[in-house]
């Protein structure tokens, strides 16, 4: 070899050298790396996996229309979700007994026929009406979105929603999920400890090896503190076209993502 090839051989290998260099630091940094070590993604499920909002008012204008009834169900809607954090509070500071979120849903439900004057009803529609929640309509990139992050992860609910509401809308909805995590099972609603820690007890894991999935930042912000790593979803119109909310400053969860098909790909799936 003459010293004009020793010298390009030298460069080339040195070249070589780098880009190895450059890929394995890359690669270190890129968002899948950051996810090492997690292995169960656990998902809020109201308003982060289904659209609740748009679901029941679409089956209160079904209802509507068969009874003749001039209900705003938007309104409707938005005042039964405004009943479900302080319906469970009174479970979770000792005013009711343990009670599923099926009964909560029908107290509120109960409330909100007489105030918005849902006559006529038998309880059989009363019931299929409260029902409505085992029947929300998943957002379009969900199902998909899920059954990407399923080929990596073991992915399961950690919702609110009791074991035959999110049994019966993972059928209807055809949501991937490996098992089901109901608070139901260690009677406590979030953000109970208990709720966010049932994963890495069930699993065996760390809690680090768990990533809470959310739209909501205070759901997040409690898994956080727990260890769990966290990545926030951006759904604008949970809450319908008038209230979208603000998107957390960057840097505040692990992950961020538009959709569960953004946050596939920002996990390598």
């Amino acid at each position: 070899m003459n010293r004009r090839e020793f010298v390009a051989g030298s460069l080339a290998a040195a070249a070589l050298l780098q880009a190895r260099e450059a890929a394995s630091s890359q690669s270190a940094a890129s968002p899948a790396a950051q996810a090492n070590g997690v292995r169960i993604l656990v998902f809020d499920t109201f308003g982060t996996v289904v659209d609740w909002r748009g679901s029941v008012i679409a089956e209160g204008e079904k209802l509507g229309k068969a009874k003749g009834l001039n209900v705003d169900w938007a309104a409707f809607a938005d005042a039964w979700r405004g009943g479900y954090g302080p319906s469970m509070n009174l479970v979770r500071s000792g005013k009711l007994p343990w009670t599923k979120l099926d009964a909560l849903h029908r107290m509120v439900l109960d409330q909100l026929i007489e105030k918005f004057q849902v006559n006529g009803l038998s309880e059989e529609e009363k019931k299929h009406l409260n029902y409505v929640w085992h029947r929300l309509k998943p957002w379009p990139d969900s199902v998909q979105g899920l059954t990407r992050l399923k080929k990596k992860f073991v992915i399961a609910p950690l919702s609110n929603g009791n074991v035959s509401l999110l049994t019966n809308m993972a059928k209807q909805a055809g949501l991937p999920w490996d098992a089901i995590l109901s608070t139901e099972i260690v009677k406590h609603y979030k953000p109970d400890r208990e709720t966010y820690l049932m994963a890495p007890e069930f699993w065996d894991v760390e809690p680090s090896a768990v990533m809470m999935v959310a739209a909501h930042a205070g759901d997040l912000d409690a898994a956080k503190k727990l260890g769990l790593k966290t990545a926030f979803v951006y759904r604008p119109l949970e809450f319908g076209p008038a209230r979208q909310p603000s998107k957390p400053a960057d840097g505040s969860y692990d992950f961020m993502a538009r959709d569960f098909r953004e946050l596939a790909s920002q996990l390598g799936t």
